[in-house]
């Protein structure tokens, strides 16, 4: 696996995890939009750890730098 999302892209990620952990803490999430989001963050979570996104390979994109 190549890496293909960079830091900021990680950072974003992890920016976004933590806003729906901290939703669904709070009670603002319930029911089926608790689960759908809940399925976002931990792929989003995955991926800024591995450093790789699926989707992002599909596509052809790459946040990396270049050195």
């Amino acid at each position: 696996m190549t890496r293909n999302v960079g830091t900021i892209d990680r950072i974003f990620r992890l920016a976004i995890v933590a806003a729906i952990a901290l939703a669904y803490w709070l009670g603002a999430l319930s029911g089926g939009l608790a689960i759908a989001l809940g399925v976002v963050a931990i792929i989003a979570f995955a991926t800024s750890l591995v450093c790789f996104c699926p989707a992002y390979r599909l596509f052809g994109i790459s946040t990396c730098k270049r050195v």
